[in-house]
């Protein structure tokens, strides 16, 4: 007979459950199930709503920071945090990489006032999310009836916006986003640089790895900074990331001097340009780097090869081609996105620079 030590000297219950579970049914059996810590009561909740084509890294990054905070150890027991993965149907949903993630609750059988937040995790797309707020308006119109705080990440935001619950709301966006958010919903503000906002009962997060940081914010006001920032160092994260957080990767790519690197962030900001075009905008790019025209030429040909102007030109028709490749939208609303007057213009700067049409790319044709 296994004889226990004194309770004084006693390990961890719960830890020494674990292991008598996976070493010894016997002794397993024998061990008193009332000597396990009693039910701690989460400081807060949530419920994951992954729509379909999903990303799953930033669904991923999320849910395994609440995990690490969610307990003493790293026995993935929901006690100072809880969450349940929700969906319109029973079944799975699909990321984008193919990946099915299990359903626990459909989303109509839930007790909406059990949790603080419903976190939308939004679709490879826009239009997709777009295209799919009939669907859910009404699950996130009754979780903002009832005082959840609704979490847009990714292109999430597109949704909420779509089912008008983002009025009076800032959102803070993926970059690649920004242009088509603006076109489609020029009355809702959002933030150019934030990996992620929180505005009152609105919470928005640009997505990718940024879900990590957003999780650590939302833990820090519930459970406090220790239990917030418990678990970064096993995840490999070198520390949380302030909502303002300038992304080093975005930085580097405008080129080895900071002039150019402002002018380029300034350029992403404002595919469409200031005031429709021209070398005016160029002019105004200059004035607020700190240069002249001219000097801001001399940065881009040596960091470039090119000039200013044609670099803003060169990058307008990069997004173009990977929303040709990534939206369903017309050529007249991407013309607007990137601040061409009509679709012919659009056509013919597209073709001198990828030496095809608009049309033909979309249709998987070489020319």
């Amino acid at each position: 007979m296994y004889a226990l030590p004194p309770q004084s000297h006693r390990p961890n219950m719960d830890v020494l459950q674990y292991y008598l579970d996976i070493t010894d049914p016997f002794i397993s059996a024998m061990t008193p199930r009332h000597q396990t810590k009693p039910q701690i009561q989460p400081d807060c909740r949530f419920l994951l709503l992954p729509l379909p084509e999903h990303a799953l890294l930033a669904f991923g990054g999320f849910v395994d920071k609440l995990r690490f905070s969610a307990d003493e150890e790293d026995l993935s027991q929901q006690r100072y945090c809880q969450w349940t993965v929700s969906g319109l149907a029973p079944g799975t949903v699909r990321a984008s990489s193919g990946v099915e993630v299990a359903v626990e609750v459909v989303a109509e059988e839930v007790d909406l006032t059990r949790y603080d937040y419903l976190v939308i995790f939004g679709c490879r797309q826009p239009s997709m999310a777009q295209a799919l707020a009939p669907e859910y308006k009404a699950l996130l119109q009754r979780a903002s009836r009832l005082g959840v705080t609704l979490v847009a990440v990714d292109n999430a935001s597109f949704m909420l916006a779509e089912v008008g619950l983002l009025k009076g709301h800032k959102v803070a966006l993926h970059w690649r986003h920004q242009q088509e958010f603006s076109a489609a919903y020029p009355d809702i503000g959002f933030h150019n640089d934030a990996l992620y906002h929180i505005d009152g009962k609105r919470v928005s997060c640009a997505g990718g790895s940024a879900t990590i940081d957003l999780a650590t914010a939302l833990l820090e006001r519930h459970c406090g900074p220790t239990r917030a920032l418990k678990g970064l160092a096993d995840m490999l994260v070198d520390e949380s990331r302030a909502a303002t957080h300038a992304l080093r990767s975005l930085a580097e790519s405008g080129g080895d001097s900071r002039p150019t690197q402002r002018a380029v962030a300034l350029m992403r900001q404002h595919l469409a340009g200031f005031s429709g075009g021209g070398s005016s905008d160029i002019e105004r790019i200059a004035a607020q780097v700190g240069l002249s025209r001219r000097q801001l030429d001399r940065t881009f040909m040596a960091d470039h090869g090119m000039t200013a102007h044609s670099y803003w030109q060169d990058l307008r028709m990069r997004h173009v081609h990977w929303r040709l490749h990534n939206s369903t939208q017309r050529l007249s609303q991407i013309a607007d996105e990137v601040g061409f007057s009509d679709v012919s213009h659009l056509c013919r700067a597209f073709k001198q620079r990828y030496d095809t049409t608009p049309q033909a790319l979309r249709k998987g044709q070489p020319k």
